[in-house]
């Protein structure tokens, strides 16, 4: 049985969703990381980017341009921004 999302996708996602709605659990969730894995592809251009802002962060760090903050601070202020909405 497909729920509200079956509305949008077209005949042929139907079929495969209902075929592996019949799956079991396993084998759904096996299903589920092949498919997430095949949209994972590494980006070369993106890996270089992320990794030059990493060496730009850390340089302006060793500046005394940024500071860092304790792993608790963030999780702390995280967890406040959360139950203020």
């Amino acid at each position: 049985m497909l729920t509200w999302y079956a509305h949008n996708m077209n005949d042929h996602v139907k079929k495969l969703a209902e075929e592996a709605a019949k799956l079991s659990p396993n084998d759904r969730a096996e299903l589920i990381e092949g498919i997430l894995s095949s949209l994972d592809k590494p980006d070369s251009e993106i890996d270089r980017a992320w990794a030059r802002e990493a060496q730009d962060r850390l340089e302006a760090y060793e500046r005394g341009e940024i500071e860092a903050l304790d792993f608790e601070e963030v999780v702390e202020s995280a967890i406040k921004g959360q139950r203020s909405k």
